[in-house]
């Protein structure tokens, strides 16, 4: 159950709905996640939007690359949602099945390359809010500086995705088992 009242396509105000139009239109084609509790303001959720299209479609990335980023920091999050949303695109970018299990399992996939390099990437700037000087020259030689650029960015803002969908509670379509369980805390003194 989330936390908070989620917009429905009958309950939005005006500005809502000309977002919800703009996203279930675009290459998403539906509204789902954080985009959900986004619509709570609708200039947060048009920017929100507006940054996920061009992160996640129109970056030098490769959709492999883009995805196996989403993964890692998906599943460094302890994001269920994010894991559910993205492992079929995952899988249609080309990543191998053993790939996917490996993160999954939070074990270090077997990956060479430009792969291992945008990994490698993802893992630290998880870990760390940080990259060493070697992970980070691997992947400008990879993708050159304005695809590290955009692997940065593409990290942060699934973290804000995974922190939304965690925060606020979004729940995975009914009848979906999460596939690891949510982060457990206890409260701050």
């Amino acid at each position: 159950m989330p936390r908070i009242t989620l917009p429905s396509p009958d309950t939005m105000n005006a500005d809502q709905r000309a977002v919800y139009d703009k996203v279930v239109n675009g290459p998403r084609g539906k509204i789902e996640g954080p985009l959900r509790a986004a619509l709570v303001n609708a200039e947060l959720a048009d920017c929100w939007q507006a940054m996920g299209a061009l992160l996640r479609y129109r970056t030098t990335l490769s959709p492999r690359h883009s995805e196996l980023a989403i993964m890692v920091t998906g599943r460094y999050c302890r994001s269920p949602f994010e894991w559910f949303a993205h492992r079929p695109a995952a899988e249609k970018a080309g990543l191998e099945t053993a790939i996917i299990e490996d993160l999954l399992a939070q074990r270090t996939p077997d990956l060479t390359g430009a792969d291992l390099a945008v990994y490698s990437y993802a893992m630290e700037l998880n870990q760390y809010r940080s990259v060493s000087d070697k992970t980070h020259a691997a992947a400008v030689e990879a993708l050159g500086e304005r695809g590290t650029v955009e692997l940065t960015a593409l990290v942060g803002y699934y973290t804000l995705v995974a922190m939304t969908l965690n925060s606020q509670e979004i729940p995975l379509p009914e009848g979906v088992a999460p596939a690891f369980a949510l982060p457990q805390h206890e409260e701050l003194k």
